[in-house]
């Protein structure tokens, strides 16, 4: 058992040092000591705000729109040398840049210094590798020493043997001797994080012309990667989230944000050893390794031997900055695994160093810089004290930069070697390494705890011809190879383990380098509850479960040569040539297909089966909306009943369900109990979804009138607690919700009724703070339930002190309900837009209450 320092009983981020959610209203250097503790789960505020992100930014988001006039970088382009000289448009000058006010560097000014940077000499390159949500550049650094074209050439051939033919590379004197170790140092990830980007900025400078030893050979033997700001919309308005209102540190898994599929990109092409993602802010200075539950798909016993090196050396460096607790109020920096008990974990693959580690990078980091600029001390502390704060600060990041710079300086060959030794493991189809004293040493206190190992399956496979859409199967596919994970695709049936597999079933064959992603990814994961009494985020987040398409596992591969590699999936888009068209609803972009069509005032009908009927002479329609959104348009004989509308949503949301409801095409309009307070224009909506940030207590007079008449006409969909709160205030739908444990998240197991909003749903689903309804009036409807048993697939969900609050306690009980004038969701659907087999639960849930509650209402026009 590691030596810990005292662990509070309800287990926090950090043991006894604070991490920021809101600044000190002291005003001396230890006041940085006294701030308050966070919430358990980090997120959870955001969680619960209602979102306020503009159409505009989500439409950037989703098209590629507001482009910056220079081309963004081909990250994948090997077939020129460095440096790559990039000169860079200046942005216009903002005077209300949050990064002012704290002494730093604002977005305006990062693309002169870099033209100044690259002028210095010839190790600094600058390209741009994508854009924000809110449209801006995101900058990627590289310094290394000059290559030619064959040079750069020659490392792009070592680094794909090192990943495609792992076991050839670990015998290739080449790269032994000559391969460039990469490093990706990544900053401002949260918007309101700043130091990071100044840190990296003065390393950048001191590189571009440092004559000394040292220098020039970490420049000959390594790449320094820098993405300067992963977050130029939320260092601009100083917030954590982008312009979308997504936390990105939160969106690995999903990629749903162009930041964060910018930085895959960034990895996959990179291939980054070592990694760095500067935060803030704990004080003292938080280094990851973490404390248990490990995630179960890594080579844990690599990555944690290089993590904790490299987490020790910048230990020793930022605590030789001379800062001290009494005379600036920085207390010592602390490393989780060794300092604590639990708290703090790497379970989850949505975080950046995590998400790195499948992409072979053998150390990451998460580095937490001391004292708090943001939040309520941004607002409340004279501008002295904060740049007195944010000075330490970036002195604290750069201390934190140059040793990891030493840290692969000196390990440059251990680290590309265990580079090397994770991807063969995961092409051979090699067992882990469970972590104990022999096979990690030097690290101290491993103990059972920290052992978390998995059994990969042989394959899995994604099966044509079942009744899911091919849509789904089609996405997931795309997301996989997004992801670098291999995948094939039989060119005829066959037959495996007593069962026929379609011709078309796609196949991940798990003996490939990057297996562990493909693990996280597809698996169902597992229930820890057990393991720790809370998680610091989620638990759970299985693709296989949630995004749609049926995944099982293969107990082996077949053989006859049947399996193609595949580079894309194949197109579902299909438009029956004759008669009227049946699109179903049983996925997103069906959705976002028929809204599309009703926005062009083509004249659809809803079925009894829930689906869509289109009209033949709508055909042209068709064929564009099934290109568009690669979904098909069947012949049928059907004509429908209910006359379908465009569907105006007032959403009082969480920012990842607005961003969800605007892919599907819905016409959002995003409200609050500040907004309907302010007066708010009812004659433009259909429907209110309410999950987040509305109040009915909290209505003034006017506010709750106008509210109230219009549920009087129209419907509600409601989620959460929140949902269910005001649906008792309006009295639509006869139920008792009943509150689970606040902590609890993950996947679970559900049966649906069949009803109109579950139709053709799949058997599992997503909570988070999960709900269920009791005590059903008579024209409520159970839409779902929750399994009976324990309900949790995988995640962390335990009851409460009293025993109340569990998965048992929500056993077999309602988790999704519906009447007349409401839809109620215990159930969290759109959660961060991740759920993608889960969304047109809201989608149909929506149709309905828009267009079966006020019949009275003349038809709106379509425009």
């Amino acid at each position: 058992m590691r030596i810990t320092r005292t662990v509070p009983a309800r287990p926090v981020p950090l043991i006894a040092l604070a991490v920021t959610t809101a600044g000190s209203l002291l005003l001396g250097p230890n006041a940085a000591a006294a701030e308050p503790r966070p919430p358990v789960h980090r997120e959870a505020a955001l969680d619960q705000q209602a979102a306020r992100a503009p159409l505009s930014a989500a439409q950037r988001a989703l098209t590629g729109a507001g482009a910056a006039p220079e081309a963004e970088a081909a990250l994948g382009d090997d077939s020129r040398g460095y440096p790559r000289r990039h000169v860079l448009t200046p942005d216009p000058e903002n005077p209300v840049d949050k990064s002012l006010k704290l002494g730093l560097t604002p977005y305006h000014a990062i693309a002169p210094k870099l033209n100044a940077l690259q002028a210095l000499g010839d190790r600094v390159s600058v390209e741009v590798a994508g854009r924000s949500a809110g449209g801006h550049r995101l900058y990627l650094v590289t310094v290394t020493a000059p290559e030619t074209a064959r040079q750069a050439r020659a490392q792009a051939r070592m680094r794909e043997l090192i990943e495609q033919a792992p076991a050839l590379a670990a015998k290739s004197p080449e790269i032994k001797r000559t391969y460039k170790a990469p490093v990706f140092l990544n900053n401002n990830i949260h918007g309101n994080e700043w130091e990071g980007t100044d840190a990296s900025l003065r390393l950048i400078e001191r590189l571009a012309t440092a004559k000394d030893a040292a220098t020039r050979d970490l420049l000959s033997r390594s790449r320094l990667y820098f993405n300067i700001t992963a977050n130029p919309d939320g260092r601009i308005a100083g917030t954590r989230t982008n312009a979308n209102g997504f936390d990105m540190n939160r969106d690995f898994v999903t990629a749903s944000q162009p930041e964060v599929r910018a930085m895959r990109q960034i990895m996959v092409a990179k291939q980054p050893a070592v990694m760095l993602d500067l935060h803030g802010y704990v004080n003292g200075t938080l280094i990851e390794p973490t404390t248990p539950p490990h995630g179960e798909n890594y080579e844990y016993d690599l990555f944690l031997k290089n993590t904790y090196a490299n987490a020790l050396g910048m230990e020793a460096a930022v605590n030789g900055l001379g800062y001290t607790p009494a005379g600036d109020g920085v207390q010592p920096a602390q490393i989780p695994f060794r300092d604590q008990e639990e708290g703090w974990d790497d379970w989850p693959p949505i975080f950046t160093p995590q998400y790195a580690a499948f992409h072979g990078t053998v150390a990451a980091h998460t580095v937490e810089i001391p004292l708090t600029v943001n939040n309520r001390a941004y607002d409340t502390l004279p501008v002295t004290e904060l740049r007195r704060r944010s000075a330490i600060n970036v002195d604290v990041a750069g201390a934190a930069l140059r040793a990891t710079l030493d840290f692969v300086r000196s390990r440059h060959a251990s680290l590309v070697a265990d580079q090397i030794e994770v991807f063969r493991r995961g092409a051979a189809g090699a067992a882990q390494v469970p972590v104990s004293a022999e096979t990690v040493p030097g690290v101290p206190g491993i103990g059972p705890e920290d052992v978390y190992t998995t059994a990969f399956p042989r394959a899995y496979v994604i099966p044509a011809g079942t009744r899911r859409p091919a849509t789904a199967a089609a996405r997931l596919v795309d997301h996989l190879l997004a992801n670098d994970v291999r995948v094939t695709r039989a060119s005829h049936s066959f037959r495996l383990g007593g069962r026929p597999y379609a011709e078309g079933s796609y196949v991940v064959d798990m003996r490939q380098p990057k297996r562990g992603l493909a693990n996280a990814l597809l698996a169902d994961g597992r229930d820890i509850s057990d393991k720790v009494s809370a998680m610091y985020d989620i638990s759970g987040w299985s693709l296989g479960r949630l995004w749609g398409a049926p995944v099982e596992i293969l107990p082996g591969m077949p053989y006859g040569g049947v399996l193609r590699p595949v580079r894309a999936a194949s197109p579902v888009a299909y438009v029956a040539p004759r008669g009227d068209l049946r699109l179903r609803l049983d996925d997103p972009n069906e959705v976002a297909a028929l809204n599309s069509l009703l926005r062009e005032g083509v004249e659809a009908r809803r079925a009894a089966d829930g689906s869509a009927i289109v009209p033949g002479s709508a055909r042209r329609q068709a064929r564009e909306a099934a290109r568009r959104y690669d979904v098909a348009f069947h012949a049928t004989r059907l004509t429908g009943t209910v006359p379908l509308q465009r569907t105006r949503v007032a959403a009082a949301v969480t920012a990842g369900e607005l961003f969800a409801l605007r892919e599907m095409n819905f016409e959002v309009t995003p409200v609050s109990t500040d907004v309907l307070n302010a007066g708010f224009d009812w004659s433009s909506t259909d429907v209110l979804f309410v999950s987040a940030g509305l109040e009915h207590d909290d209505l003034n007079p006017a506010a709750r009138t106008a509210l109230g008449t219009f549920l009087g006409r129209h419907g509600l969909v409601g989620r959460g607690a929140t949902g269910a709160a005001l649906n008792a205030a309006a009295a639509l739908l006869a139920v008792k919700p009943v509150e689970g444990n606040g902590d609890a998240n993950g996947v679970v197991r559900v049966v649906n009724s069949g009803g109109g909003v579950t139709a053709g749903a799949s058997d599992h689903g997503f909570v988070y703070a999960p709900l269920w309804f009791t005590d059903l009036g008579p024209s409520v409807r159970a839409e779902q339930r929750y399994a009976t048993g324990n309900p949790l697939l995988s995640g962390h969900w335990r009851p409460l002190d009293d025993g109340t609050g569990g998965p048992t306690n929500a056993a077999g009980q309602a988790s999704v309900v519906s009447g007349p004038h409401a839809v109620l969701f215990g159930t969290e659907p759109l959660f961060r837009d991740h759920p993608k087999g889960e969304f047109t639960q809201v989608a149909r849930a929506l149709l309905a209450m828009a267009h079966t509650i006020d019949t009275s209402r003349k038809r709106l026009p379509n425009r």
